[in-house]
C-alpha cells in the first residue's frame, strides 16, 4: 500500500460538534457510515 500524506486523506464534518475529521485506518471498511469524530460525540456528550 502506498503511503499518503495526511492532507490527501478524505475528511468529513462531525454530525455532533461540526468539526472536520480525517479518515482513519480503523474506519476503512465502514467509512460511508462514520458520522462522528470521536466516541464522545457518538455517545452524545458535549463537544
Amino acid at each position: 500500500m502506498k503511503m499518503r500524506k495526511k492532507a490527501d486523506l478524505p475528511t468529513k464534518l462531525c454530525a455532533r460538534c461540526g468539526l472536520p475529521f480525517s479518515w482513519r485506518k480503523k474506519w476503512a471498511r465502514d467509512w460511508d457510515n462514520v458520522r462522528y469524530c470521536s466516541e464522545r460525540c457518538r455517545r452524545g456528550g458535549t463537544g
